[in-house]
């Protein structure tokens, strides 16, 4: 027989995979580890807009101004800096919970036990009577949710073979994406229905309710946690000194990254740090906005907590059937554009005053634009990659995605008290436009590939 006659590797291994028909493929989303993961979604989608975009709902609200919350939108940079402890979630037992429940849901539990108690403390604290604790309550919330997250991607990855990392990543985000809808819309709808006093003037007692019902949502995580089995531990490769345990963690994916793109680093790291400048810096004021506008909950809940998220998903779509016909970078130019003219449409808005249907019109376009953006930047930042250091370096990365526009929203507040909701949108707009030539720039120095292995 000829070497020639004899079947490929490729052959092999496809005739040993049966054909599965569109119904048996789709029924890997009823399998057990994708309705764990979808559970694990939600709970990890819940904490993320009460810290953040609910949260300056109920304290502009309060009376709180918009320059304090501006500052408060710091409390997401715990999201930024995750990657600090990561290597700690990764390797460090958690006395008496992972001799019982194993590395990583020991650690799964105990960061929704800190979420379930700063969203109880948030609720039992009025910001008009008195600010602080609500900021340190904020903080846990924040903390633990970044904690959740860690342990949350390491638990999915080991849950499910190569073949069903795509279908545990789908259940994982619609999961996460009804969470958002849930501590966006619902919350707001649960405030507005227990006010007791007249909707037009500040009730505590609304919000009050409404994040114990957020607290009491993260049970969906607890069960999840308590009912399910420990994956397959990974073995860790032992290390003779802490030196060489930090060596390992901490600078070699690092090191690795400015060794493969040499000079070319700098602008990587400057496009990745600017990407979403003008989006996250808009956002941080656009509850306060809503509220100075006179838009009530339910209208906030409808257009911008609901339809806003659907309008997401589109442009999330949108920038994956994009990204196959005309290229990641072009993608990644057009979601730019977008993100930056759907600000101006806010400046727009602002001349308006109370006009439902064009803030329809400006969180169809806000949102989609936001979707396209997002995703083909999420692509962007997964090509740079080496897959040795595939969590390391894209946690470094997303980190540093957040790091710079989430300082920079922290003057938020103090801009627009200055100069007003229509500057503020239009200036948001202008700090993106750097962004365009360093898309071009990148595009034409360094040729886009796939994730790539070390030598």
């Amino acid at each position: 027989m000829k070497s020639s006659d004899l079947p490929t590797p490729q052959e092999v291994a496809s005739a040993a995979t049966p054909k599965l028909t569109w119904l048996q493929s789709l029924r890997v989303y009823l399998e057990p580890a994708s309705l764990r993961m979808l559970a694990l979604g939600f709970s990890a989608g819940l904490p993320l807009l009460l810290v953040l975009g609910t949260l300056s709902f109920w304290l502009r609200e309060a009376g709180i101004n918009r320059s304090t919350i501006g500052y408060l939108s710091w409390v997401g940079l715990a999201y930024a800096f995750k990657w600090c402890w990561a290597p700690l979630v990764d390797r460090l037992p958690i006395p008496w919970l992972t001799r019982g429940l194993g590395r990583r849901r020991s650690w799964l539990l105990l960061s929704q036990l800190m979420i379930v108690c700063g969203l109880v403390g948030m609720a039992l604290t009025d910001p008009k009577v008195t600010l602080a604790p609500i900021v340190w309550f904020a903080l846990l919330t924040a903390f633990g949710s970044a904690t959740q997250d860690i342990a949350l991607d390491a638990f999915r990855i080991e849950s499910a073979d190569v073949n069903h990392q795509s279908a545990l990543a789908a259940a994982y985000m619609t999961g996460y994406r009804l969470a958002m809808i849930w501590a966006g819309a619902g919350v707001l709808w649960v405030a507005a229905r227990a006010e007791v006093a007249n909707p037009a003037n500040y009730d505590p007692n609304g919000w009050k309710v409404a994040y114990l019902v957020m607290a009491a949502s993260m049970i969906v995580g607890f069960i999840t946690v308590l009912f399910t089995r420990e994956p397959v531990p990974r073995p860790l490769a032992p290390t003779k000194s802490m030196g060489e345990w930090l060596q390992t963690v901490l600078v070699e994916p690092f090191a690795d990254f400015f060794r493969r793109y040499g000079w070319n680093a700098v602008l990587v790291l400057a496009l990745i740090a600017t990407y979403r400048v003008s989006d996250i810096v808009m956002g941080i004021m656009a509850p306060p906005f809503y509220v100075d506008m006179g838009y009530s909950k339910d209208e906030v809940a409808a257009i911008s907590k609901i339809y806003g998220v659907i309008m997401t998903l589109v442009g999330a779509l949108l920038a994956g059937v994009l990204s196959v016909k005309i290229g990641v970078m072009r993608t990644l130019m057009l979601g730019a554009v977008l993100s930056a003219a759907s600000n101006v449409l806010f400046s727009w808005l602002a001349t308006r005053g109370h006009d439902v249907t064009a803030l329809t019109l400006v969180i169809s376009i806000d949102n989609l634009s936001s979707g396209i953006a997002a995703t083909s930047f999420i692509a962007y930042m997964s090509s740079l990659t080496n897959i040795n250091y595939t969590a390391s370096q894209y946690a470094m990365l997303s980190s540093m995605m957040l790091l710079l526009p989430k300082w920079l929203a922290g003057f938020s507040g103090v801009a627009v008290d200055a100069v007003g909701y229509h500057t503020f949108f239009i200036g948001t707009a202008i700090i993106g436009v750097p962004v365009l030539f360093l898309i071009w720039l990148a595009s034409r120095r360094l040729a886009l590939k796939s994730p790539t292995s070390a030598s």
